[in-house]
């Protein structure tokens, strides 16, 4: 059974906009941001497909942000490992 509230505890580049994520419950994630970011067509979005800024992560109060919630992602979705813009998921289906 799935707890009520997940939380980010920690993560780390693990390759090129990929980060391992680990939560509160013991699970981890590999991410890869690449599709979503390389996808959106909002050039604030667009900006953190760097790698260089895309490092600028943190853990802030079990959530994973950059910037001043410029990029942040619900904790569900990065727990479900399922972060997708609308627009591709409307090409895809």
């Amino acid at each position: 059974m799935m707890p009520a509230v997940i939380n980010v505890v920690a993560a780390e580049i693990v390759g090129d906009l990929q980060l391992r994520i680990r939560f509160d419950d013991g699970t981890e994630q590999t991410v890869d941001f690449r599709p979503f970011l390389t996808a959106s067509l909002h050039p604030d979005i667009r900006a953190w497909a760097s790698q260089e800024r895309f490092s600028q992560f943190r853990v802030e109060n079990g959530e994973l942000l950059w910037g001043d919630y410029e990029l942040c992602f619900p904790v569900m979705d990065l727990y479900r490992n399922r972060i997708v813009h609308e627009q591709v998921m409307e090409a895809v289906a």
